[in-house]
């Protein structure tokens, strides 16, 4: 189902969880990791440096190693620019079927920074955006649940279905922060990811 998974990273504590997050539904599916880090453009212009751009190059580069140890496939691309403009241009030009994001750092600025981009990237991308939480308190940890819940949402979702008609593909795969619950219907096949922690819920159709 997906083929190209698409994570944006800083190399900040605030990426890492989504890091291990996109690795594991990369290994889970067999896509493609692509890591990109953006060199921030701002109302002042071009925040680059010598200093940034190593950074950048550091962050993807860490991605890159880890992908290769785990014998996932990976992209890399350093872009200078808005956030989360360049995230979503990047996703666009190279057919990206998911984007995996965390949803906030560890310190003050970081949050800020981290948290608005992530929320434009939400809330203007035309594919599915995973965002994961730095908190390590899982909430749901059964894969009933997870079930139980990803029909719940599918029912809420489309009123007309019945959670009778609604099967259970194969066995939900939990990675980091959510679990992938694949469920089919009487006409689409989706796959549910429903956060661990709390319990929110996003659906993604399978391409035709």
């Amino acid at each position: 189902m997906y083929q190209d998974v698409l994570i944006p990273t800083d190399g900040s504590d605030g990426t890492r969880q989504s890091i291990d997050h996109g690795m594991a539904i990369a290994q889970q599916f067999g896509a493609t990791i692509h890591a990109l880090s953006v060199v921030p453009e701002g109302p002042l212009g071009t925040l680059q440096s010598d200093t940034a751009i190593a950074a950048a190059d550091r962050a993807v580069e860490r991605v890159e190693r880890e992908a290769t140890r785990k014998g996932v496939e990976v992209v890399t691309a350093v872009e200078q620019g808005v956030p989360h403009e360049e995230i979503l241009e990047y996703a666009d030009e190279h057919d990206v079927d998911m984007i995996v994001m965390g949803t906030q750092g560890r310190t003050g600025l970081d949050r800020v920074l981290v948290g608005s981009v992530t929320e434009r990237v939400v809330r203007m991308a035309d594919v599915p955006v995973v965002t994961v939480r730095l908190t390590e308190n899982v909430r749901i940890d059964d894969a009933d649940e997870a079930v139980r819940i990803a029909r719940e949402a599918l029912v809420e979702e489309d009123g007309s279905l019945d959670p009778a008609e609604i099967t259970v593909l194969e066995d939900p795969h939990r990675t980091s922060a959510s679990w992938i619950v694949p469920l089919e219907t009487a006409t689409d096949t989706v796959h549910v990811h429903v956060d661990a922690v709390s319990g929110e819920v996003r659906t993604a159709k399978r391409p035709e």
